[in-house]
């Protein structure tokens, strides 16, 4: 796993870690603005990436995460070098076990404005609408929300009844219910209406919700859901779960 170093509040660097060494960090869920704004991992090796308007997302998660204490921190634009292909399969594969360990999400809702109605705004933020977002909300035990003005708007806790009513997820779910208590069919109902860039990433983005692994083929379109579906069955073979 590659983690972002907090060198101090404008520099940082990038720090690959294995097995037990992993230590305490961060990690963030957005939506991507336009690829050529979001800092790559390769610019951010080489610091070429500092005037890019994706930059501000790393700074802001490095002061969240220094006021939490934490060194590192883990964002996926920057942490993945997705020129390789085998890199870029092993962290999707991995993705789910990355928040699900982090020791806080901070979730960055850059199209809901300051002072919000939450009952009003929230619900229209893309972030929900997104086929990635959901482990990233479901996952960490610990999600703070933020609003484009980088203020906080409250907790994945505090605010678990609008983001239930959002979502259409449980909210002992979020609470942190075992996702196997939740049947095949239910999980695939709350990723239902949600859309990915590229329509592989529809099945590879539920690849933890169901605790499988499968390899990445781009190019493949609508059979990476079959393949997925299969990897479900050879796991939990209870056809009566997908009802």
């Amino acid at each position: 796993m590659r983690l972002v170093h907090i060198e101090s509040e404008h520099h940082f660097s990038l720090v690959e870690f294995t097995g037990q060494a992993i230590p305490p960090y961060a990690i963030l869920s957005h939506t991507w603005g336009p690829d050529h704004e979001e800092v790559t991992f390769q610019e951010l090796s080489d610091g070429t990436g500092l005037s890019k308007a994706g930059y501000d997302k790393i700074q802001f998660c490095g002061r969240q995460a220094a006021n939490y204490s934490l060194q590192y921190f883990w964002i996926d634009t920057c942490c993945i070098d997705k020129i390789s292909s085998a890199e870029l399969t092993e962290s999707i594969n991995s993705m789910f076990i990355w928040y699900k360990e982090a020791a806080v999400c901070y979730v960055l809702l850059m199209d809901l404005p300051a002072n919000a109605r939450l009952e009003m705004d929230l619900p229209n933020c893309r972030w929900f609408t997104r086929g990635w977002t959901l482990q990233e909300l479901i996952a960490p035990e610990r999600v703070i929300l933020f609003d484009q003005s980088l203020v906080s708007i409250g907790s994945k806790g505090y605010l678990v009844e609008e983001l239930s009513c959002i979502t259409g997820i449980e909210e002992d779910v979020l609470n942190g219910e075992d996702l196997a208590l939740s049947s095949v069919a239910v999980r695939m109902r709350w990723a239902a209406s949600r859309q990915t860039k590229r329509i592989e990433d529809r099945a590879y983005s539920l690849l933890g919700m169901f605790d499988v692994s499968i390899p990445l083929i781009y190019g493949e379109g609508r059979k990476a859901f079959r393949r997925l579906q299969e990897e479900i069955i050879k796991r939990d073979n209870d056809l009566t779960r997908f009802a």
